[in-house]
């Protein structure tokens, strides 16, 4: 049996927006239905060097898998190298043997604006006119053409507190560069940044919008003002993650925000189990990434990978190789 290594290029090659979020909706589709298994993601502090270890493990269904993924914040200023970077590796789980290991940076990306992209679906009101993107590093393209999968005909707002990177966005994007105040007030706002100052306030929010907060995924991050929480219906990715490092987590440790508050989990809506928010609910929803994304992501991205031949087989176990004596 060979092993199938998939270089970032090889990833390239075969994901789409409209694989990741297919994948990502069967991911949150089994969670809500109880389906899957995850264990806690698990965190390694590196403290001295600014950043941390993540170990994301899961299964679902045929596939089961682990992305040892790194958060280094001052990586580009220092070495010249990514924020963040992952491995993945994924496991047929009758045998336990290592179907493949792939890039898991371009994964997470992918996985992570499919999340936002599939909140949108369920939590927002139908056919937006705008979606505001606060915060328009790595992340925001691939939240961009997410919802391009999902939705047609929106205006792209864009928002940076570096002109220079909005304007970056904007080209790319065909998005326009706006205040923070007016990409808060469309009908979807995505905030995908590493602060930990709220910065977006109840009352730029319009009656009946979605909010994808997408970078509290640590502890002490915040994007959301207290209020804002609040005044919408917030719906979470996993109640272990939200407490602990996702959007709520500050005021959650504070005490301005409970579990009680929280309406439920994404996956239960796409599984059916819970219904659909009405139109004119403003509603939030707190992405703290999950494994169970990776899993089912890495899973499509390895059979597309095989169905085309792309990728290099080896023997990492050396269980092909002969027998010695």
């Amino acid at each position: 049996m060979k092993t199938l290594v998939l270089t970032r290029y090889d990833v390239e090659q075969v994901s789409t927006m409209g694989l990741a979020v297919a994948a990502v909706e069967r991911a949150f589709a089994g969670f809500g239905r109880g389906e899957a298994s995850m264990p806690p993601k698990v965190y390694l502090p590196i403290e001295d060097h600014d950043g941390d270890f993540r170990a994301m493990p899961a299964r679902l269904g045929d596939s089961a898998g682990i992305k040892w993924v790194n958060v280094h914040a001052q990586n580009r200023k220092r070495f010249g190298l990514p924020t963040v970077m992952a491995v993945y590796v994924l496991n047929d789980p009758a045998n336990a043997f290592p179907l493949a290991v792939m890039d898991g940076t371009l994964l997470t990306a992918l996985r992570t604006g499919a999340a936002g992209a599939v909140a949108s679906k369920y939590l927002a009101k139908e056919a937006p006119k705008t979606i505001g993107f606060i915060g328009c590093g790595a992340q925001a393209y691939t939240l961009h053409g997410a919802h391009q999968v999902v939705f047609d005909g929106f205006e792209s707002l864009a928002h940076d507190h570096n002109a220079a990177t909005a304007e970056r966005f904007a080209a790319r994007a065909g998005a326009r560069v706006v205040s923070l105040e007016e990409a808060a007030g469309a009908d979807i706002v995505c905030t995908a940044t590493p602060s930990r100052t709220p910065f977006l306030h109840a009352q730029w929010v319009q009656p009946g919008a979605h909010i994808n907060a997408m970078g509290a995924d640590a502890p002490g991050k915040q994007e959301l003002s207290a209020e804002t929480l609040k005044r919408a219906a917030v719906y979470i990715d996993d109640i272990h993650q939200a407490t602990a490092s996702g959007e709520i987590n500050v005021p959650f440790a504070n005490g301005d925000f409970t579990v009680d508050e929280i309406v439920g989990t994404l996956g239960e809506v796409v599984a059916g189990v819970q219904p659909n928010p009405a139109p004119e609910t403003t509603t939030i929803f707190d992405s703290t990434g999950l494994a169970i994304q990776d899993v089912s992501l890495a899973r499509a991205i390895y059979e597309a990978a095989k169905s085309r031949s792309i990728g290099r087989e080896i023997d990492l176990l050396g269980v092909d190789s002969p027998a010695r004596g």
